[in-house]
């Protein structure tokens, strides 16, 4: 059996958009009043109450210069929910914000997209096996299909 990890956002990479996010805004935190903002620091959903902000964050940028590879045109950044404050991370089993339609977007160990996959519900397992099949696959990122947020990485075992 393959085992998939899961990549939420670090703990660094968060420090660094509490403060200023990629499009180089200022954090500013809010109270989810009703709960379920899908939070990307714990791959969790948020609970009635929390304090949480909506910053902007350039999943492939920031891996492309740990990689030392140059994005070009794949570079995008968008709105991701966290925290407002330090939490304690993903915790739990199988794939986080499994229970709706998600698209999985392979990509190349040069940063360049490979393709996308529409997952039904409860699909996303099968997904990465699929995904991981092909070598040339290096991760994945797992996007919701209302918005088109990034939600998390998958990398292969």
């Amino acid at each position: 059996m393959t085992t998939h990890l899961v990549h939420a956002i670090g703990p660094a990479v968060l420090k660094e958009l509490r403060s200023t996010d990629d499009a180089g805004r200022r954090m500013v935190p809010v109270t989810d009043e009703e709960g379920g903002a899908p939070l990307r620091c714990c791959l969790r959903r948020g609970e009635p109450g929390e304090r949480v902000a909506l910053v902007s964050y350039a999943p492939l940028r920031r891996w492309a210069a740990g990689a030392g590879v140059d994005p070009g045109a794949y570079d995008e950044q968008g709105p991701v929910f966290v925290h407002a404050g330090e939490c304690d991370g993903p915790a739990g089993d199988g794939p986080p914000f499994d229970g709706a339609h998600r698209v999985v977007r392979r990509y190349s160990a040069d940063g360049r997209i490979l393709g996308g996959r529409l997952v039904e519900p409860g699909g996303l397992e099968a997904a990465f096996a699929q995904a991981f099949t092909d070598p040339v696959v290096e991760f994945v990122h797992v996007r919701a299909v209302e918005y088109g947020c990034f939600l998390y990485e998958v990398r292969g075992g």
